[in-house]
């Protein structure tokens, strides 16, 4: 509990901020650049050829790639990235699009937990791609020892692709205009810690939380982190129960869209709106812009992300 304390100091009456969708202008500028949207396997996922998933395999242009965001920091010529997924390739590419390699230093990754869409897309740093020298990458402890002892990985270490950097739980990293803040949530943590994190830029706060278990399950209470920063990129995977046909979703421990929403309901209007669903599975009707579920949420004044979103910190 005093880690998030901590996290939440002098926080609590934040003003909401605008959400911007076209790049910001602004020479000092640094903003959160919201790269992927969906669950780890992206839209549509590898072997669904139902009726929901067919768009995306007709076409391109409907295909969304995995839950990413980077921060990039205009001033300071740096960007740093949040999770490494599948489809980084893509993410980088858009990432450079925004933000030239040519002008602005990658100054690391961070890593949220080790399921496959959040750290897979390290092996894009490795010697038969990019082959990149000395990329900080931050991580928890158990990220870290199951990175470093497990192949493929462990040859982007020893390779010095990649630079393993600790996380501790509520210590602050320190880059030029933004602040890092990891924390510990629920989750599977089959092979490593799950974390959240908090993001601190010169004027604006924003959390970042694609994977956790019911909000019940975290000590934390959900609420008052929204009313401690200006954005809330929460857990969206499914959009409410019986939406995987056959399985038993009380053993599914995300929270439901439908959960959150109620849970939120407590909210006022201006912190409603601080909160941005992300990390959607394929099967969430969410997804799919001008949905009844889509619809629902932004009638109830919460927010869904989408690929290209920039909320200016």
């Amino acid at each position: 509990m005093n880690t998030i304390r901590r996290l939440l100091r002098c926080h609590f009456f934040c003003a909401a901020a605008l959400i911007y969708s076209a790049p910001v202008a602004a020479d000092d500028s640094v903003w959160i650049h919201v790269l992927g949207v969906a669950q780890d396997a992206g839209y549509p996922q590898a072997g669904c050829y139902e009726a929901h998933c067919m768009p995306g395999w007709q076409d391109r242009n409907k295909r969304i790639t995995a839950s990413a965001i980077a921060v990039v920091d205009n001033a300071g010529k740096s960007k740093l990235l949040f999770d490494a997924t599948p489809q980084i390739s893509e993410q980088l590419y858009r990432l450079h699009t925004v933000a030239p390699d040519s002008e602005y230093t990658l100054d690391g990754v961070f890593l949220t937990h080790a399921h496959i869409g959040h750290y897979a897309g390290l092996m894009f740093f490795g010697h038969e791609v990019m082959g990149t020298q000395g990329l900080r990458v931050f991580a928890m402890p158990r990220m870290r020892d199951f990175l470093s002892s497990n192949g493929p990985w462990d040859q982007l270490v020893r390779y010095g692709n990649i630079v393993l950097q600790a996380l501790e739980d509520g210590a602050d990293i320190e880059f030029e205009h933004v602040v890092v803040t990891p924390f510990r949530v629920p989750h599977r943590d089959e092979y490593s810690e799950t974390v959240g994190y908090r993001i601190q830029g010169p004027d604006k706060t924003a959390v970042f939380i694609p994977d956790i278990d019911k909000w019940q399950d975290w000590e934390t209470d959900i609420r008052d982190v929204v009313r401690g920063v200006d954005y809330a990129l929460l857990d969206a995977t499914f959009y409410a129960d019986g939406e995987l046909p056959g399985r038993d979703m009380s053993k599914v421990r995300h929270p439901f869209v439908a959960e959150s929403m109620l849970l939120f309901d407590s909210l006022t209007a201006e912190e409603k709106s601080r909160v941005i669903f992300i990390h959607m599975n394929h099967t969430n009707p969410a997804l799919v812009e001008n949905s009844d579920a889509r619809q629902a949420i932004e009638a109830n004044g919460f927010k869904v992300a989408f690929e290209g979103m920039q909320l200016e910190l």
